[in-house]
């Protein structure tokens, strides 16, 4: 059996099916595996040529050992790929010289997060189907996650779910993805405060273990075990398409929770030859400062044009200082309670150094993200929303040892997301795929909530109890 324990130590190994339903550890530590699983170079290899969700199949039976049969895993990937417009799923384009873009937008809601909430709905589906259980999803989003969250989990039986968005501070189809939905098992709330008091809400209600316990809480936000073996998936794909396991691949991630970032490390770990992970953010830069400067801190969070990376608590960054501080749960349950007090820790020389030898941080501004937009729309006669620009801007400046190693920008979300930005930018509109369908007239439905974890909980109750 494949087993997960928590970062901080103080919860019970559980399987792979129990850590997808329980999002987060009940003692405030990530789910990771007790050991990581590996391929052979033999193995990637064989990746080329096959389908995506084949791939998929191969990478998620190595997370979810005998907790789900072979060939109900690969009936699972079958359907959730099916619901992308793009036949290899996740395909890459070239933009230069070594630089490509993987395109992540092909999914229901045009963001890469679908990658991942498709197969989780389904995850969750057949782990409850045997139950007499139904959970109630607390889900904080930048932007994207909700969206692709109630997407992935509207109507579905034995599931209810809350999705909370920061007010004002999401585009406006990013919010319709959401607030669209007329299902009777869905509820968006609009919270007046940052992501991260969203985020800081959702830590509240895991923590208070009666309220958890009472409306059967789980999390689909990327501290979910899931939702990173899930995205693991596109790193395989896309540097086998470049040459790999034959020779390493860089990537530059736009990142904010910094949990597609940390996907690419656990591609890693399983074998792939990664040459470097580019971790881009924009003004909100806590992750590029801790790989630069050695200090986790974060700021007041800063409202930008790439608003699904307006972030100062990056909450994956814990699963990579766990991994680089030899896996010590009781340091890093230290670490991260004073970080949540002081709101700043310094990171041990070790594990920094660990950490350097795959990731390294670009900030990037907002007239440089701005600018970007126009140079591959001048260059490629493509239009790239604004946290790709983040991260074509921050793969630019990239300066690898070896020159010749590809290096692909994760392109995370469709232009269409996030029109007035790219207007602004460039002086053209996206045109949004025929599967967006009808959202601008839509009737929207969602509650405005003031940033008070006890004031949503209690929603959040009466939710679970009607």
């Amino acid at each position: 059996m494949t087993r997960y324990i928590s970062t901080r130590g103080a919860a019970p190994p559980i399987g792979f099916l129990e850590a997808v339903l329980a999002g987060l550890a009940p003692d405030g530590g990530l789910y990771s595996p007790e050991v990581w699983p590996t391929f052979t170079t033999e193995e990637i290899a064989a990746f080329a040529g096959q389908p995506y969700a084949q791939v998929a199949a191969a990478v998620l039976s190595k997370f979810a050992g005998s907790d789900i049969e072979p060939r109900v895993l690969r009936e699972m990937c079958d359907e959730a790929y099916s619901t992308f417009s793009h036949k290899a799923v996740t395909p890459l384009s070239q933009i230069g010289d070594n630089l490509f873009l993987l395109e992540l937008f092909h999914g229901p809601t045009l963001a890469f997060k679908d990658v991942a909430m498709q197969l989780l709905g389904r995850l969750y589906e057949h782990a409850l189907k045997s139950k007499q259980r139904t959970l109630t999803i607390i889900c904080a989003t930048s932007g994207d996650t909700g969206g692709a969250a109630v997407e992935a989990f509207r109507g579905r039986a034995n599931v209810r779910i809350v999705a909370l968005f920061p007010e004002g501070r999401i585009s406006e189809v990013q919010r319709r993805f959401m607030t669209t939905a007329s299902d009777a098992n869905v509820r968006c709330l609009s919270i007046q405060g940052s992501f991260d008091d969203c985020q800081n809400i959702v830590k509240a209600a895991f923590s208070d273990e009666s309220f958890r316990t009472g409306v059967d809480l789980s999390g689909v936000n990327s501290i979910n075990w899931a939702r990173i073996a899930a995205q693991a998936v596109y790193y395989f794909t896309a540097a086998v398409a470049l040459g790999a396991p034959g020779r390493p691949v860089a990537f530059c991630t736009p990142t904010g929770n910094f949990g597609d970032a940390f996907a690419g490390f656990a591609a890693k770990q399983m074998g792939l030859p990664i040459a470097r992970i580019i971790a881009a953010t924009n003004s909100n830069d806590i992750v590029a400062r801790a790989f630069e400067e050695g200090r986790y801190s974060r700021g007041a969070v800063t409202h930008t044009q790439s608003p699904a990376m307006d972030i100062q608590i990056a909450s994956n960054f814990e699963r990579l200082y766990f991994e680089t501080v030899r896996r010590e749960g009781v340091e890093t349950a230290r670490t991260f309670a004073a970080f949540a007090e002081t709101g700043a820790v310094t990171l041990p020389p070790g594990a920094l150094a660990a950490m350097r030898a795959t990731f390294s941080g670009a900030s990037v501004d907002e007239a440089e993200t701005a600018r970007t937009i126009l140079s591959v729309l001048n260059e490629t006669r493509s239009l790239i929303d604004p946290h790709t620009a983040v991260g074509v801007a921050a793969a630019r400046r990239a300066s690898l040892p070896d020159p010749t190693t590809p290096l692909v920008v994760l392109s995370t979300a469709h232009p269409a997301k996030f029109p007035e930005a790219v207007l602004a930018a460039s002086g053209r509109s996206p045109v949004a795929p025929a599967s967006s369908g009808d959202l601008a007239v839509k009737p929207e439905r969602f509650d405005r909530l003031p940033a008070d974890a006890e004031t949503v909980k209690a929603y959040v109750r009466a939710f679970a109890g009607a």
